[in-house]
């Protein structure tokens, strides 16, 4: 049987990855969630339709929206991690020993659970004792916090359904409360390629830089994601990570990885013209 997992990427494309089982298909309250298992990509991850992570390139995301962020400040200890319930995300801050404390808050248990059982060399490290899990919304999380958190990293779906808060303005203004005075937000911001992801980054982009002094896009290649072309935002109250990077520190440290690197890390936010165009209309009325 040729079975196929097929993802809309816009009214026009179709992206499709030969499975060869259907591992699980859940309900939670929030979202269906399932898992595949296929050749080319391992166990992929998918809600509601939409492919969240693969088991081949998931690292690229990962790599990203936690290194480059951490590379910039040396003191970072205290992290906020809204969403990433598959856990390559905390996997990937653990490797860092300085770090003391760990929040990630994620509202649906049953996709933590489910990436437990069948995705575990991404959620490995939910069992560190620095990670603290909160089974509630990131939006409502972040209302009751100020001058906590020296990072928060946005590792959220799409902003529609259960991630649609995660993109307000609201939500990136308390998360400006909630971090310290030389406090780092990233997130996940989206791609340009198909209108409907370049209208939502555009959104986003907007809302951020009205709220914090420095907001910037930087990019990377993840094959499975719409395009493959894909936009982190970093915002900060102090640092700018192009002039900040601490390379020589963080290469210090000796971690392995397979994507990020501080070259890399410069390089990411020479972003194309196209995305610049993009952030020049990102404006937003009030």
């Amino acid at each position: 049987m040729d079975l196929w997992f097929t993802e809309n990427h816009s009214k026009n494309v179709k992206f499709s990855l030969r499975v060869d089982k259907h591992l699980r298909s859940a309900q939670s309250e929030y979202q269906r969630i399932d898992v595949f298992e296929s050749k080319e990509f391992g166990r992929i991850l998918t809600l509601d339709g939409l492919m969240m992570v693969t088991e081949k390139d998931e690292y690229i995301y990962h790599e990203m929206i936690t290194h480059v962020p951490m590379a910039v400040n040396p003191d970072i200890s205290n992290v906020l991690v809204i969403g990433a319930g598959d856990g390559g995300t905390v996997r990937e801050l653990t490797r860092y020993e300085h770090i003391k404390n760990i929040d990630m808050v994620e509202i649906d248990e049953m996709v933590v659970e489910i990436c437990k059982e069948y995705m575990p060399s991404l959620s490995s490290e939910l069992s560190d004792p620095r990670v603290h899990i909160h089974y509630q919304d990131g939006l409502r999380f972040v209302r009751g916090v100020e001058n906590e958190y020296d990072l928060i990293i946005v590792d959220s779906t799409d902003p529609f359904g259960v991630g649609e808060g995660l993109f307000t303005r609201e939500f990136y203004g308390n998360c400006y409360k909630a971090l310290k005075e030389d406090g780092i937000l990233v997130n996940q911001h989206e791609s340009t390629f198909y209108t409907a992801y370049a209208n939502s980054m555009k959104r986003a982009h907007s809302r951020i830089k009205s709220t914090f002094p420095i907001a910037l896009v930087y990019q990377a290649h993840i094959p499975t994601y719409p395009s493959g072309h894909w936009l982190f935002g970093f915002a900060s109250k102090k640092y700018d990570p192009r002039a900040d990077l601490k390379a020589d520190w963080w290469n210090s440290l000796g971690l392995k990885t397979k994507y990020y690197n501080t070259i890399l890390h410069t390089g990411s936010f020479a972003i194309p013209n196209n995305v610049r165009d993009c952030l020049r209309e990102s404006g937003e009325k009030r």
